[in-house]
């Protein structure tokens, strides 16, 4: 707990530095700790140190962790959320929206409908980021922003009445030059405009970009929620668990 302590420490310092540059206001930044493959415990830690918004990255991992952290989610206070950063297969788009309090890795009109019903049987609003992949890097998800896929799901969110767009994620290119990092983010950031003048029905209100290791790069671009884990939990052990 210390260590995450003196970690998190480290990253606001950082960040309120990137903001000062950027000539923003630290409160215009929101701050995600990413806890996958870390366990619950770890996660009520974070949360007794006033972090209160989380990113895990697969399905069936949170499942096995929610139970423990119900009590902490329901807190009337500073209830703390869950969102969904990573992959989602649309088989498992029920159980998503079950155990979520959003998804930041939309990138499909297919999966977006599953979503909805998903969440219209559940009674609740499913707070959405759409995922774009701005980097040439196979192993990167999300829709490419020009596509014919991303002109149908933008034209059909507003539709959706259960799902609640609330603007853009991506992830910029491992180990690139800062050139190319800034780059990437800037290229989210001229799609945010693009798409919110195009499609004034939606929200595109966030910018969920930067990581652990150039979250400083997507502050001075615009970033108005990053996301951090290595940096605040430490070198996480490869994941085995369930999916």
């Amino acid at each position: 707990m210390e260590d995450l302590k003196a970690n998190l420490g480290r990253v606001e310092q950082a960040i309120a530095d990137a903001c000062r540059a950027a000539g923003r206001r630290r409160e215009d930044v929101e701050l995600m700790a990413v806890s996958k493959t870390y366990p619950a415990e770890t996660i009520a830690g974070a949360a007794r140190l006033g972090l209160t918004l989380f990113g895990e990255n697969r399905v069936q991992e949170f499942a096995s962790k929610a139970p423990a952290l119900e009590d902490l989610r329901l807190s009337g206070d500073h209830p703390i959320r869950i969102h969904l950063i990573g992959h989602l297969q649309s088989n498992k788009a029920s159980k998503a929206a079950e155990v979520f309090d959003a998804v930041d890795s939309l990138d499909s009109l297919r999966l977006a409908r599953r979503l909805d019903e998903a969440a219209r049987k559940l009674g609740k609003c499913l707070p959405m980021l759409i995922e774009v992949k701005l980097s040439p890097e196979e192993t990167k998800e999300g829709l490419e922003p020009g596509s014919r896929e991303a002109a149908e799901l933008l034209e059909s969110l507003a539709d959706l009445r259960n799902l609640e767009m609330q603007g853009l994620m991506t992830i910029a290119p491992w180990g690139a030059e800062e050139a190319v990092t800034r780059a990437c983010f800037r290229s989210l950031r001229e799609w945010q405009d693009r798409w919110a003048s195009q499609y004034p029905r939606l929200k595109f209100d966030v910018l969920s970009m930067g990581m652990s290791g150039d979250f400083p790069l997507a502050i001075a671009e615009g970033a108005t929620r990053i996301r951090v884990g290595t940096a605040l939990f430490g070198k996480r052990q490869p994941y085995s668990g369930p999916q």
